[in-house]
């Protein structure tokens, strides 16, 4: 039985608010710290990961996704931080200022449904965000510390979420590839 590494997401697709994340990530390489930064075309808001499902559950999970209730809302990505902390720093976020609430609405109607055909509940909550990079080492960990100190208030703007998407999620050296297998838009 093939499986498929998948999660539901909302990409981020305008590209004034890629640019500026495109600029924040510039500015962390400047601090020298070993990071793998997420390519402009695979930044996006999980909403709920799903890890290694069937191939042959694909439809079912979409079925589930076209019961999500919601109206297109605005999201204002703004700030900057890092999990699990400042002092150890795994990733770097763009962080969700506006449309919390919405985001967990669907989240919440999500966790629902897909416990009913099987899946397990997110044991860790649900914390909206965007990664944009990892940390690879520990290398100028401080300095870059003190880089997102100095821009954690940053906005990078506001995008529209409409189209909820299930995405595919296939890992190479190079870094991960992420294809739309379906999608739900309103």
């Amino acid at each position: 039985m093939e499986t498929i590494r998948s999660f539901i997401a909302f990409d981020i697709e305008e590209p004034h608010v890629l640019r500026n994340i495109s600029n924040v990530q510039s500015t962390l390489a400047e601090t020298g710290a070993r990071l793998k930064f997420v390519k402009p075309e695979n930044i996006h808001i999980t909403v709920k990961f799903l890890g290694n499902i069937p191939l042959s559950q694909v439809d079912e999970v979409y079925d589930v996704m076209k019961k999500v209730d919601f109206s297109p809302f605005k999201v204002e990505i703004r700030g900057v931080g890092a999990f699990p902390s400042m002092r150890r720093i795994n990733v770097v976020w763009a962080g969700i200022s506006r449309g919390v609430a919405e985001l967990r609405e669907i989240f919440n109607q999500l966790e629902l449904m897909l416990y009913r055909i099987g899946f397990k509940r997110e044991t860790r909550g649900f914390s909206p965000h965007l990664t944009i990079a990892r940390v690879k080492t520990g290398y100028r960990r401080d300095k870059l510390a003190r880089c997102l100190r100095e821009i954690e208030d940053y906005r990078f703007g506001v995008v529209k979420a409409e189209c909820l998407r299930l995405k595919r999620s296939i890992l190479k050296p190079e870094g991960p590839v992420y294809l739309t297998l379906r999608e739900k838009c309103t």
